[in-house]
Order: structure tokens, then sequence, then C-alpha cells
């Protein structure tokens, strides 16, 4: 996720750069075609383009927000995700008289429930934080995550087994995992369900239509500086996509993404400092991005 606006601009213009170089060059075929050979044909009345780039601006407004509406909710069953971790390691610590290997648990989660969300390869974070049996267990399962939740109510209910914990404190901690399993399913369900195609891809060939036809109907009226006022208002619906774009998959590794392993990293250090384990500092952004 970007976090510095500055270098969040300039990826911006990094990432438009090429299609705005062609839509630049493209309008400057159009100009000299219109100015040194009279090509005739290419006076277009304006009020249709203008109709169609309001109703295309219409268009990708609903788009982003839809887009927008994914992250966003991606990120808040994140924060519940993280106020349920929290809340099991404490429960851990102060119903079940400890269980520090079950905060390391839950620390090794996030990490799990990251790289089953984003399809990458599992890194060193939860094998460190397991022990190694426990490890092994869920590696051979295909839901990871949803594994190591499983594996802690086990322990869980042994727990509460040898020492003869009330009924109802096994329910309070039962619930906390039961939120978090439910928070799981919210997340994988926005993975799962793509952005339909009239929003992923025809606002796509829409703004690219509308590039092209753009400078016919503004020859006329600009002449020569016709690149400059078509390329800018190209730009802007360039732009407009890219964001709409980037911000549908919210869990695919990129500049744009959740910052999901600062998440992750972040929950480790709540649950592991007030146990007394050694861990280090949070992840800081790298080059305005937090991983």
């Amino acid at each position: 996720m970007i976090v510095d606006k500055t270098y969040g601009l300039w990826i911006l213009l990094r990432e438009t750069a090429l299609p705005l170089g062609i839509l630049a060059l493209w309008d400057l075929v159009v100009v000299i075609l219109y100015q040194v050979f009279h090509q005739e044909w290419m006076e277009q009345p304006a009020l249709p383009i203008s109709l169609m780039g309001s109703a295309l601006a219409l268009f990708l407004g609903v788009r982003n927000n839809a887009a927008y509406a994914r992250w966003w909710e991606g990120r808040s069953l994140w924060g519940l995700i993280t106020n349920n971790s929290r809340s099991f390691a404490r429960e851990a610590a102060t119903l079940l008289g400890g269980r520090p290997d079950l905060a390391k648990a839950m620390a090794a989660y996030p990490y799990l429930l990251r790289t089953a969300l984003s399809n990458t390869e599992q890194g060193p974070d939860a094998k460190r934080l397991l022990s190694p049996e426990m490890y092994e267990r869920i590696m051979a399962r295909t839901n990871k995550p949803n594994a190591l939740l499983y594996e802690i109510g086990l322990c869980v209910a042994e727990e509460v087994e040898r020492k003869k914990i009330d009924g109802a404190v096994h329910g309070t901690i039962d619930r906390i995992l039961s939120d978090l399993a439910n928070a799981q399913g919210g997340l994988e369900r926005i993975k799962n369900t793509p952005l339909p195609v009239q929003y992923s891809v025809l606002p796509l060939l829409v703004v690219h239509v509308f590039c092209i036809v753009l400078p016919f109907s503004a020859v006329q009226t600009l002449g020569w500086i016709t690149p400059l006022g078509s390329s800018l208002v190209g730009f802007l619906f360039q732009a407009l996509d890219k964001s709409g774009r980037d911000l549908q998959e919210p869990f695919v590794p990129s500049r744009h993404a959740l910052p999901m392993l600062t998440m992750a990293r972040t929950i480790e250090i709540d649950l592991l400092q007030p146990i007394g384990e050694a861990v280090g500092g949070p992840i800081p952004p790298q080059g305005g991005v937090q991983p």
C-alpha cells in the first residue's frame, strides 16, 4: 500500500506514461492529417463525444466505488483479524493460565492467511513460530489458516479438560476462534469472487475507444495544440480507470494491495511482547510503499 503521497503520484504518472505517450502520438497523427493533408472527414461534432465522456465518467465512478468497497472490506476484515488475535492471546494468558505456545501459534495465523490470500510461497515466519509437529500437520492441509485455527481449538479444548476450567470460559475463547474463521471466510469470498467482467474489462475498452475518437472532436477547435488538450483529458480517464483496476484485487501482490505483511508483523509484536518474547520492530515503508 502506498503511504507516501508524493511517491504515489510519481507511481501513477509512471504507470500511465506508456498509454499517455501512445495517446499523444495518435493525437499528433490526427492533427497532421487534418492540418497538413486537410482530411475534412475528421471534423466530427463535439456533442456526441461530450455525452460519451459524461457517461464514461459516471461508469468509471460506479466501478471505482465498487472496487474501493472490495478494498475497504478487505481492510476492515483484517482489522477484525487483528482485534480477535489480540483478544485470544489475552484470554489464553488470563483464562487458561499461560500457554505461550498458543500465543505463538496465533501469531503465525496472519502469516499463513496472507500467503493463502495472495497465492505466494510460504515464508519462514510461520515455521519459526509453530512447533515442528504442528507446522508439519498444517502444511499437509489445503486450507492452512483454517487448519491452524482447528489445531488451536484442539489445544484449547485439551487445556480446558486438563485444568477442569469452566465451560463458559471455553465458550468465550471458542467464540473468538469463530470470529476469526468468519473474518477469514469474508476475505476468501473477496479473493474468490472477482469483480464482474462488466466492471473489470468493459471500462478499459471504453476508455481506449474514447481516447481514440477524442481528437476528432477537438482538432477543428484546438488545431495544433490538440495533442495537449486531448492528451490531458485522455490522461484523466486513463488515471480513473487505472485507479479502479488497482483497487479491485486487494490481495494480489502490488504497490496498491493491502499491507498484509505489515499487519501480520504488527499482530506478532502485539501477541509476543506481553509474554516476554524478544521481537523486533514493525516493518517500515520501503520506497513509500508499506508491504
